[in-house]
């Protein structure tokens, strides 16, 4: 079965120690090119940027790690391909190739002035979250209840304009209800779960999620054990089955998907590595999943989001 994971640190080596040059292809990561050959996989790979710099510096952050994710896509072109629209993915495993597209977790470096949402545009961005955990230029993640900034609201206006969709995974319930009012097209929460079964500042609460479906976003779900289960054990194929049944309790099943956090959270046994996502397929089926509905789960819901709001 293919898979569409719509989020991972990869690119950004965030996890690991030694940051090596080829972080896409290094096999003590979480995901690795070589490790999904024989599957066929899409790919979201975030531009993490991390909290505390400057606009500039972020700015300078983000065009570093795009000159790698080019350079690494060039010397691996006969394994991936970069793609930016639903015919480039479809193309990519059809040449059995893993389809990589780039995103940008945290959204600071538009602090820097908005006409550098052109430049992600020309550079292939297809998602950017508007913050991480804490405060920037355009609003705030979870460690505040600030909302939007005013250039926050533009910039939500500005990314839907360029064709890039709005990433509200990380942004605090305020930032949210101000993506509602700004919002002209259907955003993503890439890797976010549900906060009536892990009640996660991060995770979405049941209003977020139904005005998600009413508006036809889409959902990927996050397989970091504290945002699946409200203990300090470590999360197991059971717990991500709860929360996918509350998504579907409320309307989600054709706005939910994979967004698995690879490489940027410490992720449990069950999943830390991307070659054991076919085993949860397997799992979900014997649950009593349709195979139709686990289809949806891990590629036909993003692949269908990707062919209507990727332009």
């Amino acid at each position: 079965m293919p898979v569409f994971d719509l989020h991972c640190d990869t690119l950004t080596a965030f996890m690991s120690p030694l940051r090596c040059q080829d972080t896409l292809d290094d096999p003590c990561s979480a995901f690795a090119l070589s490790k999904v050959q024989t599957i066929p996989w899409c790919q979201c790979c975030a531009v993490f940027v991390p909290d505390g710099l400057t606009p500039q510096e972020a700015l300078g952050y983000y065009r570093y790690h795009r000159r790698s994710f080019q350079r690494q896509l060039l010397d691996r072109a006969c394994q991936a391909s970069a793609c930016t629209t639903e015919d480039d993915v479809t193309a990519a495993w059809e040449q059995k190739k893993t389809a990589l597209v780039l995103t940008v977790e945290n959204g600071s470096l538009l602090g820097a002035g908005l006409e550098h949402v052109e430049e992600l545009r020309r550079d292939g961005v297809r998602m950017v979250t508007l913050s991480w955990n804490g405060e920037n230029a355009l609003g705030s993640g979870h460690e505040t209840d600030h909302g939007l900034t005013p250039l926050g609201k533009e910039a939500v206006r500005a990314l839907e304009e360029a064709g890039i969709v709005v990433d509200v995974s990380h942004l605090n319930d305020a930032g949210f209800r101000d993506v509602l009012e700004a919002a002209q097209k259907p955003f993503a929460a890439s890797h976010s779960n549900a906060r009536a079964v892990c009640a996660h500042r991060r995770n979405l609460e049941d209003w977020q999620i139904r005005e998600m479906v009413i508006r036809n976003c889409i959902i990927g779900l996050n397989y970091y054990s504290p945002f699946l289960r409200s203990d300090e054990n470590n999360a197991d194929f059971d717990d991500l089955y709860r929360h996918i049944c509350h998504f579907l309790e409320l309307g989600a099943e054709n706005c939910l998907a994979l967004g698995s956090d690879f490489d940027g959270a410490d992720l449990p046994p069950c999943l830390d590595d991307c070659r054991k996502v076919p085993v949860l397929g397997e799992y979900l089926l014997d649950r009593g999943l349709s195979h139709s509905l686990v289809e949806k789960l891990f590629w036909k819901n993003a692949l269908d989001f990707a062919q209507k709001n990727w332009q």
